[in-house]
């Protein structure tokens, strides 16, 4: 029974569609949702960072910390909450539920995909176009 459900799951996931990111709806998503701790330029500071526990990271340097590489496919997993991070003491928003169904395939330059929301697929997309040289 778990094959063929796992076999159905497979086959869902490639039949989808993998849509093109929308970047300024990821940017105004970033502006509704994360610029209130992480700042109007992505780089930590916004008003609400003075009252957390642990500062929100600098989301411009995200490919820097990793030797150059965009990780689009842990990003989304650390929006959506799949992978919780620590921040106020707890986990930082889980904007999955926020956004909407998981009905996106999100694919990654190596291969790996993702189901995700639209609203998570376009704020990655956002946010790969802020990177620092």
């Amino acid at each position: 029974m778990a094959v063929k459900a796992l076999i159905l799951t497979g086959a869902l996931l490639l039949g989808l569609p993998a849509l093109a990111q929308d970047v300024q709806r990821g940017e105004r998503l970033y502006f509704q949702h994360c610029a209130v701790c992480h700042g109007e330029i992505a780089q930590g500071g916004g008003p609400m960072a003075e009252v957390l526990m642990v500062p929100p990271p600098d989301l411009t340097r995200i490919a820097e910390r990793r030797d150059g590489v965009f990780p689009v496919i842990q990003i989304a997993r650390l929006i959506d909450g799949r992978d919780p991070i620590l921040t106020h003491g707890g986990d930082m928003p889980i904007f999955g539920f926020v956004f909407g169904e998981f009905n996106v395939v999100l694919r990654e330059r190596g291969g790996g995909t993702l189901l995700t929301s639209r609203e998570v697929v376009d704020l990655v997309g956002w946010l790969e176009t802020v990177q620092v040289e």
